[in-house]
């Protein structure tokens, strides 16, 4: 498979800091493929060497989907896995579970390394995972820690100085709206009467005194304002509202379910189950709204969610962007048949856009490129060497003063700029009717095209002898993305043909007896554009059946 150019740069940028400084983690949100990059990484670091490589993961689905991601990106080199039910060193690069692993004789099995990769970085301070880095450090003082994390400031705020010297790259959030792999946010920043308060809450520790947030926005005049607004701006979205403290948390979510929404209530100090089961009547859509306390900031994702409430303010725009990124994941039609998402709703009813300003702002409307190597400065509190754009330093937590703060007026509404992703993507795209509302691009196994019917802009894509593929509904780009991955996902440098000079040739005499009429007379047209027209006949019938479909299935959701 084919990487992003994004993506090549932070696996570049990687490679080169493991070479220069032994360690270094890299920061990447939801939605950019982390998985995908880090297997990249390892891929380069492995391929045509005798070296060997430990993945760590601390849940087994993450296991399983990194190693499954690997064989994709990384085919040649061979894994095994240290787990519960099996304990093999026998590939190149092994898979292994931290609980397991971090046992005396497993850890007493494990071989000299030559790279030991961290996913989900943020843990690595934890006992479990320094007991595996020290002995892997003991066995090749050489070896290389790769750490790669959304999420780099804790919620314990231990800092991650003691592993990492420095910050390879962080792929921004807003770069990823503007790319069209996440949705853009709407935000929308609300006083009901208690934002002098609030501004007056102490910091204690790291954060705000929540006990004191809970006391201001626990009234009952409070609540009923914040359905009312939500109601008015969320309508029947589904939202994930995030909360001070669990008093406040139950406190909403009764109001919420005697106000006729359908609420489920999700805290630290719920069993495993009862959460699980929760969640799940969310995740069904049995319930409307998911009101949580500091559990939903990471590691769970719902994509038709398309509206977060904040009621409580986030001394970290980590934090805040963490919150805000569960509701601005794209929505893959044929896992949520029926939920067309475009945007996401934010009310921020505490401060947090007022201290950090919104994400809208963290998007480049002009489409800068990052390229090249990263430009770094030196933090000074932990003194690592970090990205130049970052905010807060993701191995400690120092916030940087950029001078001029924080907007003091966030932005009410956002207009993604369209960057042009044509020109960035490895396959050439045609405009099929030179109208700018039909575009198909050709691989040598499968085929992508972006199309604007019954209103809105629809990806399908396909490969041959299988069915087309619905993969995404919404705004141009957030198609146009899901479509030239879909070909990243099944084409291969070789086949990625967009600078080869047969694109330019004309058509063949087999391709002028299944173009239409009307383009068999047109010499402008190429070889590549011929092979695009005739994949859109052949496909033309599946494309708006299911276009009808998606949009049937989004009337009876509606009604």
């Amino acid at each position: 498979m084919l990487l992003r150019p994004r993506q090549k740069l932070f696996v570049e940028r990687s490679v080169s800091a493991l070479d220069e400084h032994q360690n270094t983690l890299a920061v990447a949100p939801t939605g950019a493929g982390k998985t995908i990059m880090l297997s990249a990484v390892v891929g380069e670091k492995l391929r045509g060497s005798a070296a060997k490589a430990v993945v760590l993961a601390h849940r087994d689905e993450l296991t399983d989907q990194n190693r499954s991601k690997f064989h994709r990106v990384a085919p040649g080199i061979s894994t095994s896995v240290v787990d519960a039910s099996e304990k093999s060193w026998a590939g190149q690069a092994t898979f292994a579970m931290v609980p397991t692993l971090t046992r005396g004789a497993n850890l007493d099995a494990m071989p000299a390394l030559d790279l030991l990769v961290i996913d989900e970085a943020h843990h690595a301070v934890a006992d479990s995972y320094r007991r595996i880095i020290d002995r892997a450090l003991h066995l090749n003082p050489m070896c290389r820690i790769y750490g790669v994390t959304a999420t780099p400031n804790r919620g314990d705020r231990k800092g991650l100085r003691p592993i990492f010297s420095n910050v390879a790259d962080q792929i921004r959030i807003g770069e990823l709206i503007r790319t069209g792999h996440l949705v853009p946010p709407r935000t929308f920043v609300i006083d009901v009467g208690v934002q002098d308060e609030l501004a007056k809450v102490r910091r204690v520790g790291d954060d705000f005194d929540m006990a004191a947030v809970g006391q201001i926005m626990n009234q009952t005049p409070v609540t009923e304002a914040v359905i009312r607004h939500w109601r008015e701006k969320a309508g029947t979205r589904q939202t994930v509202m995030f909360c001070s403290t669990v008093e406040h948390a139950t406190t909403v979510t009764a109001a919420l379910n005697a106000a006729g929404v359908k609420a489920e209530l999700v805290t630290g100090d719920m069993a495993d189950g009862e959460r699980r089961d929760a969640l799940a009547r969310y995740a069904a859509r049995r319930s409307q709204v998911v009101v949580n306390v500091a559990v939903l900031t990471e590691g769970w994702d719902h994509p038709p969610t398309s509206c977060v409430v904040l009621l409580r303010p986030s001394s970290y725009k980590s934090t805040m962007i963490q919150m805000v990124g569960r509701g601005l994941r794209t929505v893959n039609p044929e896992e949520h048949p029926g939920v067309i998402k475009t945007d996401c709703i934010v009310l921020d009813f505490g401060t947090s856009s007022l201290l950090h300003g919104c994400l809208e702002q963290d998007v480049d409307l002009l489409g800068h490129e990052a390229d090249g190597e990263a430009p770094t400065k030196t933090c000074p509190e932990c003194e690592a060497t970090v990205p130049l754009a970052v905010t807060e330093c993701p191995l400690c937590g120092h916030s940087f003063d950029l001078g001029g703060g924080a907007a003091s007026e966030p932005l009410s509404d956002f207009i993604m700029s369209e960057i042009d992703l044509l020109k960035r993507s490895s396959f050439q795209w045609c405009d099929l009717f030179g109208d700018d509302a039909a575009l198909m691009a050709n691989g040598f196994n499968a085929w992508g095209g972006i199309f604007f019917l019954a209103g809105r802009w629809h990806a399908v894509g396909g490969k041959q002898r299988e069915r087309a593929h619905l993969l995404a509904i919404g705004e141009r780009t957030v198609c146009l993305a899901a479509a030239d991955d879909w070909l990243n996902q099944h084409e291969t440098d070789e086949s990625a043909h967009k600078s080869k000079s047969w694109l330019h040739q004309a058509p063949t005499d087999k391709q002028l007896v299944y173009l239409p009429p009307d383009r068999r007379g047109d010499y402008s047209l190429t070889r590549y554009q011929a092979s695009a027209l005739i994949t859109f006949q052949f496909n033309k019938q599946a494309i708006r059946t299911l276009v009808q479909d998606a949009h049937a299935d989004a009337g009876r959701r509606a009604a």
